[in-house]
């Protein structure tokens, strides 16, 4: 497996990693916590070092089964996990970045994993009711404390995250990023990664499955599966973004692919700080993805993609108005 470094404190981590979250939250299939365990560490060892949980995952059990997982390689693997919610009775209610509630969080989440330090706590949504200064200066002195290593943002906007780095540097940024999400192109998180000496991680990076081609207008997802509520995925939207996983498939067949590597090898080859990292509960799906890392696309292979990509127009928001709302801030 190549290594990539996200931000410029050395933080080098697989250039694959491993969005843990659909393993037991968010889908209609989930897996048991044995079966979780067991499948995260098949990922270190087909030599995937970098692991994304969070408390609101469950909430609380993913961190806990992720924490099982990788106690017996702790010091070969980088976990990163979130801050950033509200909990009322065991569910997540609204947002809480408050100083106080960080740091709350931050030891809750150390036992939860059973670690002694956090390599890279994220704050989740930004929260428009405590300026981000404060924020960073709460993971600031948890990086003091010795309880955290590097600082992250997850969905911010740019400015924000400008904001925020020059309190406490930031590692990484999680966003959303894949080739029907790019929206990280144009609102300056690019740019902003870039002249700050920033990662990029971008989660849902297989279009939460439909970029792998598994999906279609006639998929029906189970009870509990998060996609229901989202735009993108009525039958009407998905009948239409279809085109764009066709492409996918062209190019993979030239390249002897899958249409999943091939959007993963995308976004790998976009910029060399970037590190994707799908989730999935299949090993074979793990071992497909991690295929993509030896897949090169060359420029005109890259040039081909961005042309097609720039005739089909992607239909659907990808979330409700209300999450979308909690995002670029």
């Amino acid at each position: 497996m190549k290594t990539r470094l996200l931000g410029q404190n050395g933080l080098a981590v697989s250039a694959l990693g491993y969005g843990c979250m659909g393993l037991d939250f968010g889908y209609a299939n989930t897996l048991s916590r044995q079966e979780g365990v067991a499948l995260i560490r098949q990922a270190v060892e087909r030599g995937v070092t970098f692991f994304d949980t969070a408390e609101v995952y469950g909430p609380y059990t993913n961190e806990e089964m992720v924490g099982e997982a990788l106690r017996p390689v702790r010091d070969q693997v980088v976990i990163a996990t979130k801050f950033g919610f509200n909990f009322v009775e065991g569910k997540q209610s609204g947002l809480n970045s408050r100083p106080a509630q960080i740091k709350a969080v931050a030891d809750a989440s150390l036992k939860r994993l059973g670690v002694d330090v956090i390599d890279l706590f994220y704050q989740h949504r930004v929260d428009p009711g405590v300026p981000i200064e404060d924020v960073a200066g709460a993971v600031k002195d948890l990086i003091a404390a010795g309880k955290v290593r590097h600082f992250g943002l997850s969905e911010p906007g740019a400015k924000t995250a400008r904001r925020a780095h020059a309190v406490q540097p930031i590692t990484a940024l999680q966003n959303e990023y894949s080739l029907w999400t790019r929206g990280v192109e144009s609102n300056g998180i690019l740019e902003t990664c870039e002249e700050l000496g920033i990662g990029l991680v971008p989660y849902s990076p297989l279009g939460k499955g439909f970029l792998t081609g598994a999906m279609s207008k006639d998929t029906k997802l189970g009870e509990g599966d998060f996609r229901s509520i989202l735009p993108r995925f009525t039958p009407e939207a998905m009948a239409k973004n279809q085109a764009l996983v066709d492409l996918l498939q062209r190019i993979a067949t030239d390249k002897g692919a899958t249409p999943a590597q091939i959007a993963l090898a995308w976004l790998l080859a976009q910029k060399p700080w970037i590190v994707p990292i799908p989730g999935t509960t299949k090993l074979h799906r793990l071992e497909e993805n991690l295929g993509a890392v030896a897949v090169e696309l060359t420029a005109a292979d890259l040039a081909e993609i961005k042309q097609a990509a720039a005739a089909i127009a992607i239909e659907g928001e990808r979330y409700p108005e209300q999450l979308l709302a909690t995002t670029g801030l």
